[in-house]
């Protein structure tokens, strides 16, 4: 994800799933710094700096996915399914990865292994950070039968 959270609630919330998310899998959140002297480079220059910076974390065998608006809808069930075939397939390192404020650079999409969209609608990349770890939980939850979620 690019740049620091920087509302107290958001890191409240945020904190409160980062906790309990290493009880079921190995999990790392990567923040990418706010790129400097950004307001000086056109949108297209700043995707691509930070593309450039998301690709240097990305290792061979990695699986890419980009959290995108344009990308498949999924239920919360669907996305455990989705995890679950990731876990089972034995995938070392799937790579999540939230934007900045202007998307992604071409290259990135062009090496992502898919686009999962949280909904259709924007929201801000500090806020799709808490909706996503918490989807993230529920997604682990569904999976281990437990009653965090319901249907």
């Amino acid at each position: 994800m690019i740049g620091k959270t920087d509302e107290a609630y958001l890191q409240q919330g945020m904190g409160i799933f980062l906790k309990r998310i290493p009880h079921y899998i190995s999990f790392e959140m990567k923040v990418i710094p706010d790129l400097k002297n950004s307001k000086n480079i056109s949108e297209q220059q700043q995707k691509e700096k930070e593309g450039e910076l998301i690709m240097q974390l990305k290792g061979a065998s990695d699986e890419l996915f980009l959290l995108d608006e344009q990308g498949v809808e999924l239920t919360s069930v669907e996305f455990a399914r989705f995890l679950e075939k990731k876990m089972i397939a034995g995938i070392k390192r799937l790579v999540i990865v939230i934007g900045g404020p202007y998307g992604f650079s071409g290259n990135v999409h062009a090496q992502a292994n898919g686009k999962i969209s949280l909904s259709k609608m924007t929201f801000s990349h500090q806020m799709v950070r808490l909706i996503f770890v918490e989807q993230l939980y529920r997604a682990l939850t569904i999976l281990k039968g437990e009653p965090y979620h319901h249907q």
